[in-house]
């Protein structure tokens, strides 16, 4: 096992702690693994917190920040955070306005935020919930009763975010997560397995010579296993998986995301050929995000999601943004 590790066990506290070094505009508790705004609770705003296991970084402590996430919740490695952390951060956050709970679709994540909502309103807290389910690689998974949660993610907590930032009620903010949802699909492909700290050994095995078609973000299976492709097949293979079930009728946004190992050079490349056949298929293509945003520890591989915008969504997306992970705008 070669990692950048002290031992397994202080992985996540060891990089809360590089990350509140390294970013004084969040405030990071090592010990109860909430990351928020400095800033908060914002007066009047509406709230968004997110969270889950960690090795999918930036996602979701790297969108915490003006115009994103008010809060997020890191587990252990591929492990679901628990209920108290996901109150504390609804508590530290909270205006008055209400929280939004933005959920991967992973049985824990969704059982674990399912009763944090419920603690919160205990304790006086307005909370709503969006479910992220835009995974088409499969119906059922290892570890969720529907679609996984994967790529969208990312734009719901964007384009809320934004309208948040904006001043928009709960249930404005709430219609239009839900709205990003519905209006995304994602598919992914690994190219060799990730190594847990914990294991030290690949998490699944994937031959020599072999890719996976509609892999998890945990190495859950996908579809199916053919010999490797090239770019080129991979992005037909993956945009009309996409495709078929998005069925856009405008210009969509494209995020093409690696899967923690896949170096920029290949996913522009990818990027290429993804732009490729959008360009086939009629889709027009209003913006493009490529990079490492939505992780698997180190697995080679990569995604792509698509997002169906009107001019109020792409307005949102381009909205400014301060996180960490993603920057633009004044």
């Amino acid at each position: 096992m070669r990692m950048l590790i002290n031992v397994p066990e202080t992985v996540v506290a060891d990089a809360l702690r590089g990350m509140a070094a390294a970013h004084p505009e969040l405030t990071v508790d090592v010990e109860r693994r909430v990351v928020t705004r400095r800033d908060a609770p914002v007066a009047g705003k509406v709230a968004l917190v997110s969270g889950g296991g960690s090795g999918h970084e930036p996602l979701h402590a790297g969108f915490v920040g003006p115009g994103m996430l008010d809060a997020a919740c890191p587990g252990e490695i591929f492990t679901s955070p628990v209920p108290d952390q996901m109150v504390r951060a609804a508590a530290a956050v909270d205006s008055g306005a209400g929280v939004l709970f933005v959920v991967k679709n992973y049985t824990g994540d969704v059982l674990n935020f399912d009763m944090a909502m419920e603690l919160a309103e205990d304790e006086g807290i307005q909370v709503a919930k969006v479910l992220v389910d835009d995974d088409v690689a499969v119906t059922d998974s290892l570890y969720t009763a529907g679609r996984r949660g994967t790529g969208a993610t990312l734009f719901i907590e964007k384009i809320a975010g934004a309208a948040a930032e904006e001043g928009a009620p709960l249930e404005r903010v709430e219609s239009i997560a839900r709205r990003v949802n519905e209006r995304s699909r994602s598919f992914g492909v690994a190219l060799a397995a990730c190594t847990t700290p914990a294991k030290g050994s690949p998490t699944f095995d994937l031959p020599e010579g072999e890719l996976e078609l509609g892999v998890g973000i945990h190495g859950e299976p996908g579809r199916e296993r053919r010999p490797m492709m090239t770019s080129r097949e991979i992005a037909d293979f993956a945009v009309d998986a996409v495709l078929s079930d998005l069925r856009p009728s405008g210009p969509v946004i494209a995020l093409v995301n690696g899967m923690g190992a896949t170096p920029l050079l290949e996913l522009y490349g990818y990027n290429a050929e993804v732009q490729r056949v959008l360009g086939e298929r009629g889709v027009p293509v209003a913006r493009t995000l490529v990079g490492n945003y939505v992780t698997s520890l180190d697995m080679a591989g990569c995604s792509v999601t698509l997002c169906e915008v009107d001019e109020e969504l792409l307005r949102l997306w381009d909205a400014p943004v301060r996180t960490p992970a993603l920057r633009w705008g004044r």
